[in-house]
């Protein structure tokens, strides 16, 4: 007896006999672009907070809405092929987005230059060889395994397209589609697809931020810092768009268990040391002035980071090993159905369209060309031994990731710890044969970089292949199109990552950290440059740049020198720097990149053992109580890491949707559902639309402000702009700004509650379907089913 398994059981959406536009220039470039701008807005997100959210829906959504609008103009719409197509291209990049923001921003920690061309060979090389290191295991986890494999999000993704489909998509579907779009019209459910949400979500968060950011409307972090007896404890909250979408997409209990770790920090760690520390009468190190002379941002970044980074380290590790036997399931299923399924290959003119791959041979070849790419670029500082690594530690991680995101999804896919672990053994292998100088760092950091987006965008790539077997697209082309979009969205994300570094970056006069000055040789310093960013203005000289490696006499880190060798500015970098005032008094606020300074960690930690490791080992011990606590230790720690500024915001998205939640289950077509039927249909929603929309808008406002900075004209009304603030709006500067602020993100918290709750908006995309209708033997069908 046949099983649900059996591919010839599953009959697509479009039949494989089927010929419609599919793979064309228009759906592409469309896909391209979108992935550009949810790459970037997922770069933006995963520098704040180490979190991406998945942009295949919302392309999809965004895709139905613009070519449905064209086609009244008088142009033809796009098939439901070719939208697949759109969201195919448009995904790659919020994947690629995420393996560059946890491992490059290491580069700046580990004391190199941020380059773009090393940033966009990685994540380019990266990328592309996630995709083909999946192309053979397609038929054996998307179509062998239907059944048992859910792949969620490329199911729901599916499901939105299917609710979009125009009547030429209706009048070409298979028979049993057909049978679905009866039966629903006979239910009376309509399939509008949801764009007014996304588009709404998307302007209220561009405008937003830019009169929060860009205008002084508002200020962008409400802080309360407590004095005695609780001295150095503070709550604050970054009224950002951004991270309230974030918080409502990822639900209430990850929420509040990242916001948990911020409280640890911020409510108790910060507190205690400053009541231990306050009457020391030298610095402790790693700390350079005293704990007495510290504020709670100083505390936190003299020693809290260190035991966040070691709790980060730790719930990494556990959660890889907690999925262990599921990766070594995975790995023999996947090796075995490989095997198998390349006995199966039919002839190629035999192969219907909805079964046609890449060829092998095409596979190895661009395999193998990547791997030359990788061992000969100049700035991946590569070698023969950390290319053996890349295949191994990749084909494995590819394989792991693309069957994990099958079972649990993209979502709880634990990149992080797959990354943790290619480190790891890295530097490992590197010290057991001596390689612990500083080229030794980059190859490191490259190879885990290119593991990490590869194992990305593996995962990915088979949720969107998953999408096209339900809907009966032609995988050759889904591949051609991830592909395109994983190559256009590299080259994004480079000068994106460099933008906001920039924009963030602060160059401190020497005298505030070395009253006495800093002198080095300037023989041996080759390397010229100036300043950028808004600081540029009142410093147009060009200086020697001194990579400092000890903390005499100043810390460690990256100086600028003149020509007689007294350093003139330290250069604070935007991601991950420890100074948020510039010269002037203007407050910069830093992206915090918690999954790469562990990365950073990791390789400092190994190669040259200089780690402050009493304060590694306690937040080591921090994710191992938690989670024998039950309590996940990854995003408790990630938690713990962050500042509570930016996990509070997400709490409070959770908070929201946990409203939404309680009160969607009390309507009659979601009680009956299962946690995972309910879990799938509000992923969906309009409330998950509108906070995608506040994500993409306010990222992509931030980085368009970023890039200004510098620009003289901007500038010069920036600064108008800020003095007029200053003196005369309250929500901005005074003794109620802190408390005034709140008023435009509580304006933002009740639209998404009510949009969630579809009092505005309502229009689904694909509700239940089916709720309250019966079968021909009376049995009750599954909403969705």
């Amino acid at each position: 007896m046949a099983t649900s398994a059996d591919p010839k059981h599953v009959e697509p959406y479009i039949g494989a006999a089927t010929v419609m536009r599919e793979f064309t220039a228009r759906a592409v470039i469309t896909g391209a672009i979108l992935g550009m701008i949810f790459g970037a807005s997922s770069l933006y997100l995963v520098l704040k907070v180490g979190l991406t959210v998945s942009a295949s829906i919302p392309v999809a959504v965004i895709s139905l809405a613009l070519f449905r609008g064209l086609s009244k103009t008088g142009l033809r719409d796009a098939t439901i092929l070719e939208h697949n197509i759109t969201q195919t291209a448009g995904s790659a990049g919020e994947s690629l987005a995420f393996g560059i923001g946890v491992t490059m921003p290491a580069i700046l920690i580990l004391g190199f230059d941020l380059e773009l061309t090393r940033v966009m060979l990685v994540a380019m090389l990266g990328g592309l060889l996630g995709i083909l290191m999946m192309i053979p295991l397609r038929r054996a986890l998307i179509v062998k395994e239907h059944g048992t494999l859910k792949y969620p999000e490329g199911t729901a993704c599916a499901a939105v397209l299917k609710a979009g489909a125009n009547a030429d998509d209706k009048a070409h579907a298979s028979p049993s589609a057909q049978a679905e779009i009866r039966a629903a019209a006979a239910a009376g459910l309509g399939a509008a697809p949801g764009a007014k949400a996304i588009f709404t979500g998307f302007g209220v968060g561009l405008i937003y931020t830019t009169f929060n950011i860009a205008l002084k409307g508002w200020k962008d972090v409400s802080e309360k810092v407590f004095g005695a007896p609780f001295k150095a404890g503070s709550v604050s909250v970054e009224v950002s768009p951004a991270l309230l979408g974030v918080g409502y997409i990822i639900g209430p209990r990850i929420a509040s268990i990242m916001c948990a770790g911020g409280v640890l920090s911020y409510l108790a760690l910060i507190p205690m040391i400053k009541f231990f520390g306050e009457s020391m009468t030298t610095p402790l190190e790693p700390g350079t002035k005293l704990i007495s002379d510290m504020s709670p941002g100083d505390i936190r970044s003299a020693y809290v980071l260190y035991i966040g980074a070691g709790a980060v380290a730790a719930g990494g590790i556990i959660s890889l090993v907690q999925a262990m036997p599921t990766i070594w399931h995975g790995l023999k299923e996947g090796l075995r159905n490989l095997n198998g399924s390349r006995g199966s290959t039919l002839a190629r003119d035999e192969t219907p369209r909805t079964e046609r791959d890449l060829s092998l041979k095409f596979v190895g070849i661009g395999v193998v060309l990547l791997l030359l790419a990788i061992t000969f670029a100049p700035s991946l500082e590569m070698n023969f031994l950390g290319a053996l690594l890349i295949v191994l530690f990749g084909f494995l991680f590819v394989t792991v990731s693309s069957r994990l995101t099958g079972e649990i999804g993209s979502s709880s896919n634990p990149i992080s710890g797959m990354t943790v672990a290619t480190l790891l053994f890295t530097c490992l292998i590197f010290l057991l044969v001596g390689w612990t100088g500083r080229t030794e760092y980059v190859t490191a950091l490259s190879v885990g970089a290119i593991v990490c987006i590869a194992a990305s965008n593996g995962g990915t790539t088979s949720q969107d292949l998953k999408t096209g077997f339900l809907l009966g697209a032609t995988p050759k082309l889904q591949q051609w199109a991830i592909m395109a979009g994983a190559a256009l969205s590299a080259v994004c994300l480079g000068p994106v990552l460099l933008v906001l570094n920039d924009a963030s970056t602060v160059y401190v006069p020497i005298h505030e950290i070395a009253p006495a000055g800093l002198h080095t040789d300037v023989g041996a310093l080759k390397k010229t440059e100036g300043l950028k960013g808004p600081q540029a203005r009142d410093d147009a000289n060009s200086y020697l740049v001194w990579q400092k490696t000890d903390n005499v006499g100043a810390p460690e880190g990256r100086y600028l020198v003149n020509q007689k060798g007294e350093a003139v500015w330290l250069v604070d970098p935007g991601i991950n720097g420890t100074h948020n005032r510039r010269p002037d008094g203007s407050l910069v606020q830093k992206f915090d990149a918690p999954k790469a300074t562990l990365m950073s960690y990791i390789i400092k930690g190994i190669l040259d053992r200089k780690l402050p490791w009493a304060l590694v080992l306690l937040g080591v011990m921090i994710a191992v109580t938690m989670e024998m606590s039950f309590v996940p230790a990854l995003a408790f720690a990630v938690g713990v890491y962050l500042p509570l500024s930016s996990s509070s915001p997400i709490f409070f998205g959770g908070f929201v949707r946990w409203l939404v939640d309680r009160r969607m289950r009390k309507k009659a077509a979601y009680a009956a559902m299962t946690p995972a039927q309910f879990t799938e249909e509000t992923d969906k929603s309009p409330g998950v639309l509108l906070a995608s929309g506040y994500i993409a808008g306010g990222a992509i406002a931030g980085i368009i402000i970023a890039i200004m900075q510098g620009v003289p004209w901007f500038e010069g009304i920036n600064d108008g702009i800020t003095t007029w603030s200053t003196a005369h709006n309250p929500f901005f500067d005074g003794p109620n700004s802190d408390l005034l602020t709140l008023v435009p993100f509580a304006v933002l918290c009740i639209l998404l509650y009510l949009v969630g709750r579809e009092k505005l908006l309502a229009g689904r995309l694909a509700g239940p379907m089916y709720a309250g209708r019966a079968d021909a033997e009376g049995e009750q069908i599954p909403p969705g089913a």
